[in-house]
């Protein structure tokens, strides 16, 4: 076996490591709600609670977890029989478990490929985003004031080129019907990165302007990168969010997993810039 093949190994043993203590980190979360939810049932009834909203994004990252957990055995299983072939020759180690284990892993993962979106097709197709959770810019009020949520892409039409998206959480005080659906165009979509990305991450460099999902919520808020923490094995960046100052005017450290955080879309840049420079004219 060379040593690109056993980098290949380590690679995947180091990724499915990081997987499994993402959706560690998940069912903590999960089962905090649970816990609350079983404690005091009544919350869910109160308006603008996202109890349930937010536990099933949950669920959905498991899923999206627990696909690439699979996937990632699955070539490590075959990355290992290979090695074991060049040794002693696959007749020799194979029982008859192994055999029907290789088989169920491969059924398996064949199952999940043709299932679920986040594993099909074209990656930089707008079509490949259809069931995934993507970041929008949504009106949020009668004056069409806008704001960026995660919401879930239910289609993407080809002829007008715009998304139909989900919007599946209701805010403080928000009376209308939901689920809401919206059609947006192109230009208001970023994908969200994929929480089986590790390690392939956007490299925020410090001071650097983001998006970012402000912590227990779905909207997105302009932040700014500080570093990067890892807990044993998960990602994510320490930042701080626009406006967000407590009662000494400092800005308090976020910490924010690496697939609720999107580089800061140009148009903000332009609207920082051009509320900088009102600043400048009206203080001189």
């Amino acid at each position: 076996m060379s040593s690109s093949d056993i980098a290949a190994i380590m690679h995947n043993a180091s990724e499915l490591e990081g997987v499994r203590e993402q959706l560690e980190e998940i069912l903590v979360e999960i089962n905090t709600i649970h816990e609350k939810l079983k404690n005091t049932p009544e919350v869910v009834e109160k308006l603008g609670d996202s109890s349930l909203s937010r536990v099933r994004m949950l669920y959905m990252l498991g899923k999206e977890l627990s696909e690439r957990e699979a996937e990632v055995s699955y070539q490590l299983v075959k990355q290992l029989d290979a090695f074991l072939d060049s040794i002693v020759g696959r007749e020799q180690w194979m029982t008859e478990e192994d055999v029907e284990l290789e088989a169920f892993m491969k059924a398996n993962l064949d199952y999940l490929k043709s299932s679920s979106p986040s594993m099909q097709s074209d990656p930089d197709s707008p079509a490949s985003l259809k069931g995934e959770q993507v970041a929008a810019k949504v009106g949020v009020d009668d004056n069409q004031s806008e704001m960026w949520f995660v919401v879930r892409v239910i289609n993407f039409d080809e002829a007008t080129q715009e998304f139909e998206v989900q919007d599946e959480v209701p805010g403080d005080n928000d009376e209308r019907t939901w689920p809401r659906i919206y059609k947006l165009p192109k230009s208001d979509i970023i994908p969200l990165p994929k929480s089986t990305d590790f390690p392939n991450i956007h490299n925020f460099p410090p001071e650097c302007r983001v998006l970012a999902v402000y912590p227990e919520t779905t909207a997105l808020y302009k932040a700014t990168m500080i570093r990067i923490h890892k807990q044993k094995r998960v990602v994510h960046f320490v930042l701080t969010f626009d406006g967000d100052e407590e009662v000494d005017g400092c800005l308090p450290l976020r910490s924010v997993p690496f697939y609720w955080v999107v580089p800061l879309p140009k148009e903000c840049q332009e609207k920082k810039k051009e509320e900088e420079e009102k600043g400048k004219a009206a203080a001189r």
